[in-house]
């Protein structure tokens, strides 16, 4: 059943199996493990991630489109929520047009530029996708009497969504069971489901084409695939995974702007999740995921903790001190990428052979 579910790609690594069932029983009861409102919204951006640095993997990874548009599709998700929630109000009505409308803008976008710009090589592509993001991200901020410019929009969600709404009176588990949970919880299956689904996508006979049309695609021209074909109808396939995951990064922030959609350094950041986890495995989204989010969220924190443990040795709790927190996630990517050149994954999956 559990084979059937994961569409037959199972971890192949008892550690990889390990990992990822402490991410799975993490996530699923992260209200009641890790009290707080800190942990919780971890948590979510956590769950938000996965599905968004897979769908980027379905690109990269398993088609070998190298593309810098995918916050584009990301933002547009968002987007098409933030302004259903802002023009119609907050009902669940709202939120499943908006939805359904940022994921078909994203499909007819990924659509444009596959066919117009995918015949290139594969550097010219990443630069058209590029000057196309840029575009974008800069016509959302100029838009401001629709997209909030700058500042972006707040809105409204559904009030059962909402920490105003409470299920049960009583605390369960010391946990009080509100719309908050409700929403984190909306937010945990809906990402479990997309990841289901693109893990049964890469594993069906059109994720086995795609991986041949990465490896050789002079040769899966040759035997008969249209190759334009396939890398576009991935590209479509990527961008409506990532217009869903910025829908339920609307709903939960109740909030959408530029800097939290579009930005430049959350593609960077995408990236460095696909590489820590590895390329060409779902699972490497959830273990790129999870461990990047972490960092950027509590290495501060525990840098903190550590200069303050070592503050009579003057240099090393200086070299380790909190406001360094970036020079070390640094260091960490740098050797993780040295000793995981496939990734975390890969390099599980190869000690298990």
């Amino acid at each position: 059943m559990l084979t059937r579910l994961l569409s037959g790609d199972t971890p192949r690594s008892g550690l990889l199996t390990v990992l990822l069932l402490i991410v799975l029983v993490s996530l699923a009861f992260a209200p009641f493990l890790f009290p707080g409102t800190k942990s919780l919204e971890t948590a979510a951006r956590i769950c938000i991630f996965i599905v968004l640095v897979a769908s980027y993997d379905l690109l990269l990874g398993y088609s070998g489109i190298v593309s810098f548009a995918h916050t584009m599709f990301f933002g547009i998700g968002a987007y098409g929520t933030a302004l259903a929630l802002s023009s119609t109000g907050p009902s669940y009505w709202s939120i499943i047009w908006g939805t359904t409308a940022g994921a078909l803008v994203a499909a007819a976008f990924a659509l444009a530029i596959g066919l117009f710009s995918l015949r290139v090589k594969a550097i010219f592509f990443a630069m058209v996708t590029l000057a196309v993001a840029s575009a974008f991200a800069v016509l959302v901020s100029q838009m401001s009497w629709l997209t909030g410019g700058e500042d972006g929009l707040n809105y409204k969600i559904p009030r059962e969504l909402t920490p105003a709404f409470k299920l049960v009176k009583e605390k369960v588990f010391g946990v009080r069971i509100n719309g908050k949970l409700l929403a984190y919880y909306l937010v945990f299956f809906a990402s479990a489901i997309l990841f289901l689904i693109m893990l049964r996508v890469v594993n069906s006979p059109f994720g086995r084409t795609l991986k041949a049309v990465r490896d050789n695609a002079f040769r899966a021209e040759a035997i008969g695939y249209r190759v334009v074909w396939y890398r576009t109808t991935a590209t479509v396939l990527s961008a409506v995974m990532a217009a869903l995951a910025g829908s339920l990064l609307a709903i939960w922030l109740r909030y959408t702007g530029p800097a939290t959609t579009l930005s430049m350094e959350i593609m960077i950041d995408i990236l460095l999740m696909v590489v820590i986890g590895g390329m060409g495995t779902l699972y490497g989204a959830v273990l790129g995921a999870t461990i990047f989010i972490l960092a950027q969220t509590y290495l501060q924190n525990l840098m903190g903790v550590a200069a303050d443990a070592t503050s009579a040795v003057p240099f090393v709790s200086t070299l380790i001190a909190p406001e360094r927190w970036l020079l070390w996630l640094g260091v960490l990517f740098i050797l993780s990428v040295y000793f995981f050149p496939t990734g975390i994954v890969g390099r599980l999956r190869a000690g298990r052979a």
